[in-house]
């Protein structure tokens, strides 16, 4: 009787187990059926971080043919932002170079036999690229998308051009400078294989003075003082008051600057006052009495404003500082004077435009530099 209990009860407790790892296996079954796909879930777009690799490729490891996990997509993404980012380098760079302008160049085109490579015209390029006072420029002929830009590496180049400045603020090119621009330029043409084809020299002179004569009529940079009434300024509370009418310290000693808005422009304002007292080891012994505060209107875009600024930071100064406002003869500049330095400026400003030359222009920031 003994025996046939314990056979009952092994038996069972072997139905007993036998139950348990069925349930258990179907479990597990069921489970895997809404287990979600690894490849799948890993193959969800996710932000590209550009020179990162995806978490799911292990580096070494050759990518499947076909891409069945959708792992190539995440490359794909970085290679995408990183020719965006390339191309967006290179479009500030086209912006931030100076560009060649026949209004204000003399340009030399120079034939190729074949495309060059950004990368040679930049190892050629000449050391100094200014003849005398006048800059020269050097672009290519983008290969791909047609346009003028300066060289650049990984570029290809179909034709070179070089434009030299025909005038600025030193005077017009002359014949020395000019000749100066040609062996620099035939010795950059010869070391690529290039044929340079030269303007000549009496046309590209009688060029330059032409527009050296414009430009000498058309260039103002208007000037007034602050003087002080009483008591002498330390250079420390000139730097408050200005900083409460948006002025900041410039690059050069003595000179504070009321910023433009546009990136890279020339400041819309400048505040000077003695260099040797900004340079001076005790401040407080430099005492200031005149401030000059001006604009230069080749250089800064009527729409800004520059006149208005100018006339309100005169006014605002002028009270904070307990000055007057006087000339450069020191004569009191008045509300009429004021209104009549404006009127003269809108007809300067007519008159800039109408040789495509609009003040704070690309072309005539160069011109009047």
């Amino acid at each position: 009787m003994s025996y046939d209990l314990t056979l009952a009860l092994a038996l069972l407790g072997a139905v007993v187990l036998i139950g348990v790892i069925a349930h258990s296996a179907w479990q597990l079954r069921k489970a895997g059926s809404r287990q979600p796909n690894l490849r799948t879930a890993h193959s969800e777009p996710r932000e590209p971080v550009l020179g990162v690799p995806s978490h799911d490729t292990v580096p070494g490891e050759p990518l499947p043919q076909g891409d069945p996990g959708g792992r190539i997509a995440p490359h794909l993404g970085g290679t995408e932002l990183s020719a965006h980012t390339t191309a967006a380098r290179q479009s500030q760079l086209r912006r931030a170079t100076p560009r060649i302008d026949a209004l204000i160049d003399v340009i030399v085109p120079m034939t190729l036999d074949a495309p060059v490579t950004g990368d040679a015209v930049l190892l050629h390029l000449p050391g100094s690229r200014r003849a005398g006072s006048k800059p020269f420029t050097i672009e290519g002929l983008n290969a791909d998308d047609g346009e003028w830009e300066p060289p650049m590496p990984g570029q290809r180049y179909g034709e070179l051009q070089a434009g030299l400045q025909l005038a600025n603020r030193t005077g017009a090119l002359n014949e020395i400078e000019y000749s100066e621009f040609v062996q620099k330029l035939l010795g950059f043409a010869d070391t690529l294989g290039a044929m340079a084809d030269f303007p000549d020299m009496r046309e590209v002179a009688a060029r330059a003075r032409e527009l050296d004569a414009f430009a000498g009529e058309h260039d103002a940079q208007m000037a007034l003082l602050l003087r002080a009434r009483s008591a002498a300024w330390s250079i420390g509370y000139v730097l408050q008051q200005a900083s409460r009418h948006g002025f900041v310290p410039g690059v050069l000693p003595g000179r504070l600057v009321l910023p433009s808005a546009e990136d890279g422009a020339p400041p819309v304002l400048t505040l000077s006052f003695d260099s040797q007292a900004a340079l001076s080891d005790d401040a407080s012994s430099a005492p200031l009495r005149t401030l000059t505060l001006g604009f230069d209107v080749s250089q800064t875009d009527s729409s800004a404003a520059p006149f208005a600024a100018w006339q309100a930071s005169a006014s605002g100064l002028a009270q904070d500082l307990d000055a007057d406002i006087v000339d450069d003869r020191g004569q009191p500049l008045t509300a009429d004077g004021f209104a009549f330095i404006d009127s003269e400026l809108v007809r300067l400003y007519a008159a800039l435009r109408s040789r495509d030359l609009a003040a704070g222009s690309a072309v005539a920031r160069r011109l009047f530099s």
